[in-house]
């Protein structure tokens, strides 16, 4: 297929601790300045774990004014304003989930319409102080989430035993750890964002090829792989970085424009 714009190609981010400097709760500037040198000849991309659209997200979202958004690791995708794709789980799924959860002593949940539907969320509030100290988080009673649209969850086990133990009790699911190593992704097999960046070619008409995605943590492994040019930043994590094509320079230090500047994007 022909992209009828006539860019060249895609280039995604993940956000958090790519494009997203964490401890300051600032998108790095030098990526930004990058972004605006590419955007008239690629299609820019967000793919989160996050959803983009809930309230602690759309800063980031105005900010970068991507063309589209991979959000919850592929379970929805929106292009422009406009909803592309979605994926919702059963409630009845999410509900043993839940109460697997809540009876184990896990935090696991999601945000819907500005509410933190979350079983022990004393736990929850502790990674985020670890990981995003910026996030206030609203948090409600997390029988609340059963009946409301779930695409994907937040998980945090206290060590390998209870993650080994979740996926025992859920084969159907994946955890995708964060590269702070405090809590995962959990999300259905068979959604990823490798799958919604293969949608968004199909969309645009861009070979997959002409692809480049940046990421740090586990649920960038199946972006990083699947687009033309894989490129881990330098805090990534280890497994990240052995599967890129390219690790650049860490986000403290102007990675993702050095690594845009050195492939010839910008």
């Amino acid at each position: 297929m022909r992209d009828l714009a006539g860019k060249r190609g895609i280039v995604s981010f993940d956000l958090d601790h790519t494009l997203l400097d964490n401890d300051k709760n600032e998108i790095c500037a030098s990526a930004l300045l990058a972004i605006e040198k590419m955007r008239p000849h690629y299609y820019i991309v967000i793919a989160s774990g996050r959803d983009m659209d809930n309230y602690y997200s759309r800063e980031f979202k105005d900010i970068v004014k991507p063309d589209a958004i991979i959000h919850q690791n592929g379970t929805k995708i929106t292009i422009g304003d406009e909803l592309f794709m979605l994926h919702l789980m059963e409630p009845e799924l999410v509900k043993r989930i839940m109460d697997y959860a809540e009876k184990n002593g896990l935090s696991v949940g999601t945000t819907v319409d500005g509410k933190d539907y979350f079983t022990h969320p004393e736990l929850k509030a502790e990674a985020d102080r670890s990981y995003n100290k910026f996030i206030k988080r609203n948090f409600v009673a997390a029988d609340g989430l059963y009946k409301l649209p779930v695409r994907a969850l937040y998980y945090s086990g206290r060590n390998d035993e209870d993650d080994a133990a979740f996926l025992r009790e859920f084969p159907m699911m994946r955890l995708l750890t964060f590269s702070s190593g405090r809590g995962a992704d959990l999300v259905e097999k068979g959604y990823s964002k490798a799958d919604g960046l293969k949608r968004l070619c199909e969309h645009y008409g861009i070979d997959i090829r002409d692809t480049y995605a940046f990421g740090d943590s586990m649920n960038d492994l199946e972006i990083i792989k699947a687009a033309g040019t894989g490129i881990a930043v330098g805090n990534a994590v280890k497994e990240l970085k052995e599967a890129a094509d390219m690790v650049c320079d860490d986000i403290k230090n102007d990675g993702i424009y050095k690594a845009c500047r050195d492939l010839g994007l910008i």
